[in-house]
């Protein structure tokens, strides 16, 4: 994380798109703001578009904005998210969620920097910053015309990684304050016992599933400490299960290689998700189809 902050410290001050690439609940919104505290926009207005949770149909006018008249129930004129964060930051969270015929006005709203709200015509000029942040692999969505390739190139100035909880376990201590105090408990004491089976846990729902856990817990601990008796987890999906508690041992590698795509495949119903999933890129994943023809 101290890398990741030193590479976001050095882009804030510019004007670069930046995005954020990690799993769900790792902090990538928590980020995006900090990124915008330490910019040259920081007086400015801060606006977040969650790409996945618009519905489609809505997702133009939310984006672009809207004239009285647009369409049926456009009763006012309605200005966008695009026109709300002029002269500041506009952050799209989870953009690779974004539906596929809204991504070409997205990127000439990008290039020209201006908009045109939904049943107008006067072009409106936008002087902002775009940050970005998804979950998926966006490479991959290109490759399998999921995603605009020529958007992923706009989007790509400046690609971060922000690591998973579960490869930060050592972050644990300075992370459970935090949110102890977030949580109205900023004197509540954590033994080392307690650390160790936070540490055990896997962590699918990253950051955020750690606060969930924490405000659960503080409805058991009626005195002045935390302790593992009251940690409630929520039980990990299969694939963050261990895998020496499955029955492995005797079966070839290529077996077990085999079933883990054909697993994965049909759980995620996408190749792009698929070999994301898997850690391969969606290339090698057609290699080994085309090898195990699947």
């Amino acid at each position: 994380m101290l890398s990741v902050l030193g590479t976001l410290s050095r882009l804030a001050p510019t004007e670069l798109t930046i995005t954020l690439v990690g799993e769900t609940g790792t902090g990538k919104d928590v980020l995006s703001q900090a990124i915008h505290e330490h910019s040259l926009r920081s007086g400015g207005p801060f606006v977040v578009f969650d790409c996945g949770a618009v519905a489609a149909t809505l997702a133009e006018s939310e984006l672009f904005g809207h004239e009285r008249g647009a369409f049926t129930g456009a009763q006012t004129a309605h200005a966008g998210a695009f026109e709300r964060a002029n002269g500041g930051t506009l952050f799209l969270d989870e953009i690779g969620e974004l539906p596929l015929d809204l991504q070409p006005r997205l990127l000439r709203a990008l290039e020209n920097r201006g908009v045109r709200r939904v049943g107008g015509t006067q072009y409106r000029p936008v002087d902002l910053r775009i940050i970005a942040a998804t979950n998926r692999d966006l490479p991959a969505l290109a490759a399998e015309k999921a995603f605009r390739q020529d958007l992923f190139f706009r989007l790509a100035a400046a690609v971060v990684p922000v690591p998973s909880l579960r490869h930060r376990l050592d972050d644990l201590p300075l992370l459970v304050p935090l949110l102890l105090a977030d949580l109205g408990k900023p004197g509540l004491r954590v033994p080392e016992q307690t650390f160790e089976h936070l540490r055990a846990h896997a962590w699918p729902g990253n950051i955020r599933e750690l606060k969930n856990t924490l405000a659960s817990a503080l409805a058991f601990a009626d005195g002045a400490e935390l302790q593992p008796r009251h940690l409630k987890f929520m039980a990990a999906p299969v694939d963050m299960q261990r895998l020496d508690q499955l029955p492995l041992g005797g079966r070839s590698l290529e077996s077990l290689e085999r079933h883990a795509i054909e697993q994965t495949l049909l759980a995620k119903g996408s190749k792009a998700q698929a070999a994301q999933s898997l850690g391969i890129s969606l290339s090698t994943l057609y290699e080994k189809l085309k090898k195990f023809g699947l």
